[in-house]
């Protein structure tokens, strides 16, 4: 194979991580030629809408996995957590890279000079004004912040990444919630951005993870690009992922999970909630490394006799998304 196409959003982080997906592919393949595929999604398409309207799952993926399918590209690169847990039917994940810092952060211009450490999200949160305004499409962070703070006002917030940023810096909102994953790797400083330890708000399954999708019988690309698969991020976030689809969660499931390894075991810690943040379950489980859809089903299971079913069904009716 001497060239390779990436079908990518337009969007700066999304060019970021394609282009970081090229730079690993480049070192391990260098008499490759790589190029980027510009592919616009329902969600860049329709910035203004609501991410419910738009649709349950894949409103920022199904485009490029389209021209993925149609061959205008030869793979796709996406944030996995945008990625619906089935692939369409000739696709497949053939790798993530190494997984960057999955957890939040909460950038609001009244923490500046406050002494808030980052990972203190309790005191980032409790030093809020009352009623303030913070700005989020994701239920999962809605949920969090509410219950914590139940006085705040959660508003729908879309756009890019330092769209959401400027919003916050000029006013329009007392904060936004974003991932510090997209943060950094556009470079961007914000005033009073404070990191949000997991307690106070676990990520979405799979955040910060960058994955890379081929055609299932193109096995010249699935060879090229499973040499750069991270194997540690794939057993977390298959757990992560596993989880959701055990408890046939789509884009408005506010799901919080994230695993860890420990040695030969993955320890995975999960937290569903209502979108008011009023009804919650938490828990944390471990099991052998090797049989992470287990212990993800055995989570769910757990849930769902604790009423995770009455939990999902508020979620899907409030018209958000994670």
């Amino acid at each position: 194979m001497n060239r390779l196409r990436i079908g990518t959003r337009g969007s700066d982080l999304a060019r970021w991580q394609a282009e970081r997906v090229a730079s690993v592919l480049r070192a391990r393949h260098p008499n490759v030629e790589i190029d980027l595929v510009l592919i616009e999604s329902a969600g860049d398409r329709h910035a203004a809408a609501s991410v419910a309207s738009l649709g349950e799952a894949g409103i920022f993926t199904r485009a490029i996995e389209a021209a993925l399918l149609d061959g205008r590209a030869d793979v796709a690169v996406h944030s996995l957590k945008d990625l619906p847990t089935e692939s369409p039917e000739g696709l497949v994940v053939a790798a993530v890279l190494p997984r960057d810092d999955p957890r939040d952060v909460l950038i609001a211009p009244s923490l500046a000079g406050r002494g808030i450490a980052d990972g203190d999200g309790a005191a980032a949160l409790a030093a809020l004004p009352q009623g303030a305004r913070i700005g989020t499409s994701s239920l999962r962070r809605r949920a969090d912040l509410l219950r914590v703070r139940p006085d705040l006002q959660v508003v729908e917030m879309r756009g890019n990444v330092p769209t959401r940023v400027a919003k916050a810096d000029r006013g329009e909102v007392d904060g936004v919630v974003l991932s510090r994953a997209g943060m950094a790797r556009l470079g961007l400083v914000a005033v009073g951005c404070v990191i949000l330890d997991v307690e106070t708000m676990l990520p979405a399954p799979a955040q910060g993870t960058i994955a890379v999708q081929v055609r299932a019988d193109d096995d010249a690309t699935l060879a090229l690009v499973r040499d750069v698969d991270d194997a540690p991020t794939r057993v977390c976030t298959d757990t992560e992922r596993a989880l959701l689809h055990a408890l046939e969660g789509g884009c408005r499931v506010p799901l919080g999970a994230l695993a860890r390894l420990d040695g030969n075991m993955l320890l995975l810690r999960a937290r569903l909630q209502t979108p008011d943040g009023s009804s919650i379950l938490d828990d944390v489980d471990m099991g052998p490394a090797t049989e992470p859809v287990a212990l993800a089903e055995r989570m769910a299971l757990e849930f769902r006799a604790h009423g995770a079913a009455r939990i999902l069904a508020a979620s899907r009716s409030n018209g958000n998304a994670t």
